[in-house]
């Protein structure tokens, strides 16, 4: 075979190699690409890694079921979206120590801003705050302005990440949506107190709770005598009732519905003594630790106390 023919034959061989590699390299991807990380031909973008898993947490946390096969109730506050509708916060970061003014919104699916609100507990709106280790509890009711968001003023003294719910009706359904805030500094968070039957409110009163033993997926009794000085109190209509109380469950700080009971509130007992304490209805979903925020009003002042409630099968 002549010079010639050898060359030609050979950047033959080479061609046909090089058509084989690149039939080949059409087929195989290169290592961690999947068409979801290419823009699409519209125009728009591909979710970057973390994304979708973000946009999940918008819409709600995972809530612990119950064990041992208790039936799970219906819980709130997980969620910062449910139902078309989001809260959105202005501005989520706050300084520590420092009066700040707090504006929000309800929105819907579109992003438009909900006006209209159901009364419940006399008021259109309930808005809750607490520190995620259950600490710097504050019941607030913000003001709405003809735009249709709301606005409050809220201090917070320590660091930390807190929850923010929006608790309201809309259109007959009762919702509580949720976010987080964030305080900046060092947050030193604290341990959630043992169970106890007697609290000291941050007025000074002392409160009896009993529960009896509280079990998952089914209603409970929560009822609550008051005393100053070892005296019994008689506590004034506050939003609607003898008082009013939040449930938090530990942990993923899920809202529990609550509503106040006929039992007790100056009704007389079977031996003909005046009843005041003060009783709710409440079912924990699932077992484990709640917090307990009672309030309730005596001589024009509202009273905050605390309880961690564990519920076992």
């Amino acid at each position: 075979m002549s010079a010639g023919t050898r060359i030609g034959a050979f950047g033959a061989a080479l061609a046909l190699l090089f058509a084989g590699a690149t039939v080949a390299g059409g087929a195989i991807k290169p290592h961690g690409e999947s068409p979801a990380a290419k823009d699409d031909d519209r125009g728009g973008h591909a979710s970057a890694p973390g994304d979708e898993q973000m946009k999940a947490s918008e819409h709600t946390e995972q809530a612990p079921t119950a064990a041992h096969g208790a039936q799970s109730h219906p819980v709130r506050g997980l969620a910062v979206a449910e139902d078309g509708l989001r809260v959105v916060v202005n501005d989520a970061e706050l300084r520590r120590g420092q009066a700040e003014n707090l504006c929000f919104r309800i929105v819907d699916e579109r992003g438009a801003t909900v006006r209209d609100f159901d009364v419940e507990h006399e008021r259109r709106l309930h808005l809750i705050v607490a520190r995620r280790d259950l600490t710097g509890f504050q019941h607030l009711h913000p003001e709405q302005a003809p735009d249709g968001s709301w606005s409050t003023e809220l201090r917070v003294d320590e660091a930390g990440s807190y929850r923010l719910f929006a608790d309201f009706s809309h259109e007959g359904t009762p919702q509580t949506l949720a976010t987080d805030l964030r305080v900046d500094g060092s947050a030193d968070p604290r341990p959630l107190p043992p169970p106890e039957a007697d609290a000291v409110s941050d007025g000074d009163y002392d409160v009896h709770l009993d529960a009896g033993r509280a079990h998952p997926g089914r209603e409970a009794e929560l009822r609550f005598t008051i005393t100053r000085d070892g005296v019994p109190v008689a506590t004034e209509p506050y939003l609607g009732a003898g008082g009013h109380l939040v449930a938090l469950r530990e942990g993923d700080l899920a809202f529990l519905h609550v509503h106040p009971t006929e039992h007790g509130h100056g009704k007389a007992t079977p031996s003909g003594e005046q009843d005041d304490s003060v009783g709710f209805a409440a079912t924990f979903p699932t077992e484990g630790r709640y917090r307990l925020f009672l309030q309730f009003k005596h001589e024009g002042r509202v009273q905050t106390v605390a309880f961690t409630q564990a519920v076992a099968r």
